[in-house]
Protein backbone atom coordinates (compact mmCIF):
# COMPACT_ATOMS: atom_id res chain seq x y z
CA UNK A 1 0.00 0.00 0.00
CA UNK A 2 3.03 2.24 0.78
CA UNK A 3 4.44 2.15 -2.40
CA UNK A 4 1.05 2.49 -5.07
CA UNK A 5 0.67 5.57 -2.24
CA UNK A 6 4.41 6.83 -3.23
CA UNK A 7 4.00 6.06 -6.92
CA UNK A 8 0.64 7.79 -7.04
CA UNK A 9 2.33 10.61 -5.21
CA UNK A 10 5.38 10.45 -7.66
CA UNK A 11 2.96 10.56 -10.65
CA UNK A 12 1.28 13.39 -9.15
CA UNK A 13 4.25 15.08 -8.42
CA UNK A 14 5.37 14.80 -12.09
CA UNK A 15 2.20 15.84 -13.58
CA UNK A 16 2.12 19.39 -11.89
CA UNK A 17 5.77 19.80 -12.45
CA UNK A 18 4.93 19.03 -15.75
CA UNK A 19 1.72 21.18 -15.88
CA UNK A 20 3.83 24.17 -14.51
CA UNK A 21 6.79 24.29 -17.05
CA UNK A 22 4.53 23.88 -19.96
CA UNK A 23 2.31 27.04 -18.26
CA UNK A 24 5.95 28.79 -17.57
CA UNK A 25 6.88 28.12 -21.40
CA UNK A 26 3.91 29.76 -22.74
CA UNK A 27 3.47 32.75 -19.88
CA UNK A 28 7.30 33.67 -21.11
CA UNK A 29 6.65 33.51 -25.00
CA UNK A 30 3.40 35.06 -24.68
CA UNK A 31 2.83 37.43 -21.67
CA UNK A 32 6.39 38.32 -20.29
CA UNK A 33 7.53 41.44 -21.38
CA UNK A 34 9.16 42.19 -24.23
CA UNK A 35 9.78 46.03 -23.70
CA UNK A 36 11.99 47.90 -26.13
CA UNK A 37 14.32 49.32 -23.41
CA UNK A 38 16.02 53.11 -23.50
CA UNK A 39 15.04 56.52 -23.33
CA UNK A 40 12.52 58.19 -25.49
CA UNK A 41 14.62 58.93 -28.53
CA UNK A 42 15.77 55.36 -28.51
CA UNK A 43 12.61 53.69 -28.77
CA UNK A 44 11.89 56.53 -31.72
CA UNK A 45 15.02 55.42 -33.55
CA UNK A 46 13.88 51.66 -33.12
CA UNK A 47 10.27 51.94 -34.26
CA UNK A 48 8.58 53.07 -37.83
CA UNK A 49 7.28 56.23 -36.84
CA UNK A 50 6.59 59.64 -38.56
CA UNK A 51 9.68 61.43 -37.93
CA UNK A 52 8.27 64.11 -39.59
CA UNK A 53 5.67 64.77 -37.66
CA UNK A 54 7.84 64.02 -34.48
CA UNK A 55 10.08 66.55 -35.08
CA UNK A 56 7.41 69.52 -36.15
CA UNK A 57 5.29 68.67 -32.62
CA UNK A 58 7.70 67.59 -29.80
CA UNK A 59 5.69 65.82 -27.16
CA UNK A 60 5.50 66.52 -23.64
CA UNK A 61 6.22 63.64 -21.36
CA UNK A 62 3.75 62.43 -18.61
CA UNK A 63 3.84 59.96 -15.74
CA UNK A 64 1.46 58.33 -13.49
CA UNK A 65 1.50 55.66 -11.13
CA UNK A 66 -0.85 52.40 -11.57
CA UNK A 67 -4.04 52.23 -8.89
CA UNK A 68 -3.03 48.51 -8.09
CA UNK A 69 -0.13 47.30 -5.74
CA UNK A 70 2.52 47.13 -6.01
CA UNK A 71 2.09 49.91 -8.01
CA UNK A 72 3.94 50.91 -11.17
CA UNK A 73 5.16 54.51 -12.65
CA UNK A 74 3.82 54.26 -16.27
CA UNK A 75 4.50 56.71 -19.07
CA UNK A 76 2.60 58.74 -21.51
CA UNK A 77 3.60 61.58 -23.66
CA UNK A 78 0.96 64.17 -25.44
CA UNK A 79 0.56 66.20 -28.08
CA UNK A 80 -0.72 69.26 -27.72
CA UNK A 81 -2.77 71.00 -30.24
CA UNK A 82 -3.12 74.87 -29.84
CA UNK A 83 -6.48 75.22 -30.71
CA UNK A 84 -7.34 71.83 -29.74
CA UNK A 85 -9.56 73.43 -26.67
CA UNK A 86 -10.66 70.66 -24.22
CA UNK A 87 -10.93 67.46 -26.91
CA UNK A 88 -8.55 64.58 -26.69
CA UNK A 89 -7.90 61.08 -28.10
CA UNK A 90 -6.09 59.10 -25.68
CA UNK A 91 -4.39 56.46 -28.23
CA UNK A 92 -3.48 52.66 -26.83
CA UNK A 93 -1.31 51.09 -28.67
CA UNK A 94 -0.76 47.51 -29.06
CA UNK A 95 1.21 43.89 -28.17
CA UNK A 96 5.12 44.65 -27.33
CA UNK A 97 4.62 48.26 -29.10
CA UNK A 98 5.16 51.34 -27.55
CA UNK A 99 3.40 55.07 -27.84
CA UNK A 100 5.65 56.15 -30.89
CA UNK A 101 4.49 53.45 -32.92
CA UNK A 102 0.99 55.19 -32.55
CA UNK A 103 2.49 58.30 -34.36
CA UNK A 104 0.83 57.41 -38.35
CA UNK A 105 -2.84 57.79 -35.98
CA UNK A 106 -1.36 60.93 -33.73
CA UNK A 107 -1.21 62.37 -36.67
CA UNK A 108 -4.49 62.10 -37.90
CA UNK A 109 -6.18 63.25 -34.72
CA UNK A 110 -3.69 66.21 -34.52
CA UNK A 111 -4.18 67.05 -37.74
CA UNK A 112 -8.00 67.35 -36.97
CA UNK A 113 -7.43 69.49 -33.94
CA UNK A 114 -7.16 66.91 -31.05
CA UNK A 115 -5.21 67.04 -28.36
CA UNK A 116 -3.16 63.28 -28.14
CA UNK A 117 -2.04 61.56 -25.18
CA UNK A 118 -0.08 58.14 -26.02
CA UNK A 119 0.22 55.83 -22.89
CA UNK A 120 2.81 52.96 -23.02
CA UNK A 121 1.24 50.17 -21.20
CA UNK A 122 2.56 48.02 -18.64
CA UNK A 123 5.88 46.30 -19.47
CA UNK A 124 5.83 48.59 -22.73
CA UNK A 125 7.92 51.47 -23.91
CA UNK A 126 9.14 53.44 -20.50
CA UNK A 127 6.20 51.89 -18.50
CA UNK A 128 7.50 49.98 -15.59
CA UNK A 129 6.12 46.66 -15.48
CA UNK A 130 7.50 42.46 -16.26
CA UNK A 131 4.48 41.53 -17.83
CA UNK A 132 1.93 41.97 -20.40
CA UNK A 133 -1.48 42.56 -19.46
CA UNK A 134 -3.55 41.44 -22.94
CA UNK A 135 -6.15 44.45 -22.14
CA UNK A 136 -6.82 43.82 -18.46
CA UNK A 137 -4.32 45.55 -16.14
CA UNK A 138 -4.16 47.63 -19.04
CA UNK A 139 -8.22 48.90 -18.65
CA UNK A 140 -7.73 50.06 -15.27
CA UNK A 141 -4.25 52.26 -16.42
CA UNK A 142 -5.89 53.48 -19.20
CA UNK A 143 -8.73 54.70 -16.96
CA UNK A 144 -5.69 56.02 -14.43
CA UNK A 145 -4.62 58.41 -17.54
CA UNK A 146 -7.82 59.25 -18.15
CA UNK A 147 -8.72 59.97 -14.22
CA UNK A 148 -5.65 61.95 -14.61
CA UNK A 149 -6.39 64.10 -17.73
CA UNK A 150 -9.68 65.23 -16.33
CA UNK A 151 -7.98 66.64 -13.36
CA UNK A 152 -6.16 68.83 -15.27
CA UNK A 153 -8.73 69.59 -17.52
CA UNK A 154 -11.82 68.78 -15.95
CA UNK A 155 -14.28 70.32 -19.25
CA UNK A 156 -11.95 67.58 -21.52
CA UNK A 157 -14.08 66.03 -23.88
CA UNK A 158 -12.53 62.07 -24.51
CA UNK A 159 -12.13 59.93 -27.62
CA UNK A 160 -10.65 56.30 -26.28
CA UNK A 161 -8.62 55.19 -29.25
CA UNK A 162 -7.26 51.06 -29.72
CA UNK A 163 -4.61 49.58 -32.04
CA UNK A 164 -4.76 45.39 -32.01
CA UNK A 165 -3.88 44.70 -27.91
CA UNK A 166 -5.00 48.55 -27.64
CA UNK A 167 -7.97 47.81 -29.19
CA UNK A 168 -9.07 44.90 -26.68
CA UNK A 169 -7.98 47.19 -23.85
CA UNK A 170 -10.30 49.78 -24.57
CA UNK A 171 -13.31 47.99 -25.43
CA UNK A 172 -12.48 45.70 -22.11
CA UNK A 173 -12.70 49.34 -20.33
CA UNK A 174 -15.51 50.59 -22.12
CA UNK A 175 -17.49 48.17 -20.20
CA UNK A 176 -16.67 50.13 -16.61
CA UNK A 177 -17.98 53.04 -14.75
CA UNK A 178 -16.47 55.95 -17.03
CA UNK A 179 -16.85 59.40 -16.25
CA UNK A 180 -19.20 61.51 -18.55
CA UNK A 181 -16.22 63.16 -20.02
CA UNK A 182 -15.78 59.65 -22.29
CA UNK A 183 -17.74 60.13 -25.35
CA UNK A 184 -16.84 57.78 -27.72
CA UNK A 185 -14.68 55.00 -27.82
CA UNK A 186 -13.07 53.41 -31.57
CA UNK A 187 -11.19 49.99 -31.48
CA UNK A 188 -9.10 48.97 -34.18
CA UNK A 189 -8.63 45.01 -34.94
CA UNK A 190 -9.00 43.86 -30.88
CA UNK A 191 -9.55 41.11 -29.84
CA UNK A 192 -12.39 39.45 -28.39
CA UNK A 193 -10.45 37.78 -25.74
CA UNK A 194 -6.98 37.15 -24.16
CA UNK A 195 -8.39 33.33 -24.01
CA UNK A 196 -9.35 33.39 -27.45
CA UNK A 197 -6.17 34.97 -29.48
CA UNK A 198 -3.86 32.57 -27.47
CA UNK A 199 -5.85 29.56 -28.10
CA UNK A 200 -5.98 31.22 -32.03
CA UNK A 201 -1.85 31.44 -32.09
CA UNK A 202 -1.57 28.33 -30.25
CA UNK A 203 -3.40 26.44 -33.18
CA UNK A 204 -1.70 28.55 -35.84
CA UNK A 205 2.28 28.86 -34.39
CA UNK A 206 2.42 25.48 -32.66
CA UNK A 207 -0.54 23.02 -34.18
CA UNK A 208 -1.73 22.70 -30.67
CA UNK A 209 -4.85 22.46 -28.53
CA UNK A 210 -5.57 24.99 -26.45
CA UNK A 211 -5.93 22.35 -23.40
CA UNK A 212 -3.79 21.74 -21.28
CA UNK A 213 -1.54 24.64 -22.63
CA UNK A 214 -3.92 27.22 -21.72
CA UNK A 215 -5.09 26.28 -18.22
CA UNK A 216 -1.57 26.02 -17.28
CA UNK A 217 -0.77 29.78 -18.47
CA UNK A 218 -3.83 30.94 -16.77
CA UNK A 219 -2.36 29.02 -13.86
CA UNK A 220 1.12 30.58 -14.04
CA UNK A 221 -0.61 34.19 -15.46
CA UNK A 222 -2.32 34.11 -11.73
CA UNK A 223 1.05 33.50 -9.98
CA UNK A 224 2.92 35.69 -11.34
CA UNK A 225 1.63 38.05 -12.87
CA UNK A 226 -1.87 38.51 -10.60
CA UNK A 227 -4.66 38.14 -12.93
CA UNK A 228 -5.92 35.10 -15.07
CA UNK A 229 -5.97 34.87 -18.70
CA UNK A 230 -9.36 34.08 -18.95
CA UNK A 231 -10.45 37.10 -16.73
CA UNK A 232 -9.43 39.04 -19.84
CA UNK A 233 -12.84 38.96 -21.85
CA UNK A 234 -13.87 42.35 -24.42
CA UNK A 235 -17.13 40.36 -25.02
CA UNK A 236 -17.96 40.25 -21.79
CA UNK A 237 -16.71 43.84 -20.73
CA UNK A 238 -18.90 44.86 -23.86
CA UNK A 239 -22.02 43.53 -22.82
CA UNK A 240 -22.09 46.07 -19.56
CA UNK A 241 -20.81 48.99 -21.82
CA UNK A 242 -23.26 52.19 -22.55
CA UNK A 243 -20.39 54.35 -24.39
CA UNK A 244 -20.67 54.43 -28.11
CA UNK A 245 -18.11 52.35 -29.78
CA UNK A 246 -16.81 52.20 -33.50
CA UNK A 247 -15.30 48.93 -34.65
CA UNK A 248 -12.55 48.36 -37.23
CA UNK A 249 -11.34 45.28 -38.71
CA UNK A 250 -9.53 44.46 -41.82
CA UNK A 251 -10.59 41.46 -43.64
CA UNK A 252 -7.58 39.70 -44.73
CA UNK A 253 -6.53 40.00 -41.03
CA UNK A 254 -5.00 36.28 -39.82
CA UNK A 255 -3.40 37.71 -36.79
CA UNK A 256 -6.43 38.47 -34.85
CA UNK A 257 -8.92 36.82 -37.38
CA UNK A 258 -11.30 38.93 -38.94
CA UNK A 259 -14.44 36.78 -37.58
CA UNK A 260 -13.72 38.61 -33.79
CA UNK A 261 -15.22 41.92 -34.88
CA UNK A 262 -18.78 40.05 -35.42
CA UNK A 263 -18.20 38.69 -31.70
CA UNK A 264 -17.60 41.77 -30.41
CA UNK A 265 -20.12 43.84 -32.37
CA UNK A 266 -22.77 41.28 -31.62
CA UNK A 267 -22.06 41.68 -28.08
CA UNK A 268 -22.83 45.38 -27.11
CA UNK A 269 -25.68 46.69 -26.90
CA UNK A 270 -24.55 50.54 -26.94
CA UNK A 271 -24.49 52.73 -29.98
CA UNK A 272 -22.09 51.25 -32.50
CA UNK A 273 -20.90 50.79 -35.85
CA UNK A 274 -18.72 48.56 -37.99
CA UNK A 275 -16.33 48.83 -40.70
CA UNK A 276 -14.69 46.17 -42.30
CA UNK A 277 -11.84 47.49 -45.20
CA UNK A 278 -11.19 44.30 -47.56
CA UNK A 279 -7.48 43.04 -48.25
CA UNK A 280 -6.50 44.82 -45.37
CA UNK A 281 -4.10 42.63 -43.05
CA UNK A 282 -3.41 43.04 -39.45
CA UNK A 283 -3.54 46.78 -38.32
CA UNK A 284 -3.39 47.84 -41.96
CA UNK A 285 -6.87 49.21 -42.88
CA UNK A 286 -5.75 53.00 -42.49
CA UNK A 287 -2.85 51.79 -44.94
CA UNK A 288 -5.32 50.19 -47.62
CA UNK A 289 -7.90 52.71 -47.42
CA UNK A 290 -7.44 55.94 -45.49
CA UNK A 291 -10.02 58.04 -46.82
CA UNK A 292 -12.44 55.81 -45.93
CA UNK A 293 -10.81 55.00 -42.69
CA UNK A 294 -11.01 58.76 -41.21
CA UNK A 295 -14.13 59.59 -43.09
CA UNK A 296 -15.93 56.76 -40.78
CA UNK A 297 -14.07 57.99 -37.58
CA UNK A 298 -14.59 61.46 -37.80
CA UNK A 299 -18.27 60.86 -39.09
CA UNK A 300 -18.78 58.40 -35.60
CA UNK A 301 -16.88 60.78 -33.44
CA UNK A 302 -18.86 63.57 -34.65
CA UNK A 303 -22.14 61.94 -33.38
CA UNK A 304 -21.54 62.45 -30.24
CA UNK A 305 -19.44 65.61 -29.73
CA UNK A 306 -17.71 68.59 -31.84
CA UNK A 307 -14.98 67.39 -34.26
Amino acid sequence: MKKKMLAIATVSSLATAAYLAIGNYFYEYALKSKRKQGTVQEIMDMSHTDDDFLAKNPSKEKYIDSTDVPTLKLHAEAYLHPEAGHKWVVAVHGYTSHSREMTQWVRGFYEKGLNVLTPDLRGHGLSEGEYIGMGWHDRLDVLAWVNALIAEDPEAEIVLFGLSMGGATVMMLAGEDLPDNVKVVVEDCGFASARSILSYQLKERFQLPAFPALQAANTVAKLRAGYGIFEASAVKQLAKATVPILFIHGEADTFVPFEMIEEVYAATNTEKKKLTIPSAEHTESINVNPELYWKTVWEFVGRFMAV
